[in-house]
């Protein structure tokens, strides 16, 4: 699960980015605020990464799914990428577990 999740977290890494760097041309908000806002979230994603086996790790995505989400009423686009990576993330999480699952037997076995 970990690999899977981690995966998504850094594709939302550079999709946040790309976010910034569309949001500081068309949000009209000034390019040090979308930059420092993209990258306290850049460096969520790369630190969740490291935290997914954490208790906690794996709600703290979550939230930040949700974030991703809100972050479409500054850059439009968002609104369906925060979706798409969200899928993305129950994906991860949801068949992570499954192959974790059939790991253990295959060892047990």
């Amino acid at each position: 699960m970990r690999t899977l999740c981690a995966s998504t977290l850094i594709g939302e890494f550079l999709v946040v980015g790309f976010a910034g760097l569309v949001a500081m041309h068309l949000s009209g908000h000034p390019a040090s605020t979308v930059w420092l806002v993209s990258g306290i979230v850049m460096a969520l994603c790369l630190l969740l990464c490291g935290m997914l086996t954490r208790p906690g790790g794996l709600q703290l995505g979550w939230a930040l799914q949700v974030g991703l989400i809100a972050a479409g009423f500054v850059v439009p686009a968002m609104f369906f990428l925060g979706v798409v990576f969200a899928a993305l993330w129950w994906a991860s999480i949801h068949f992570g577990r499954k192959i974790d699952e059939a790991k253990a037997l295959s060892q047990a076995a």
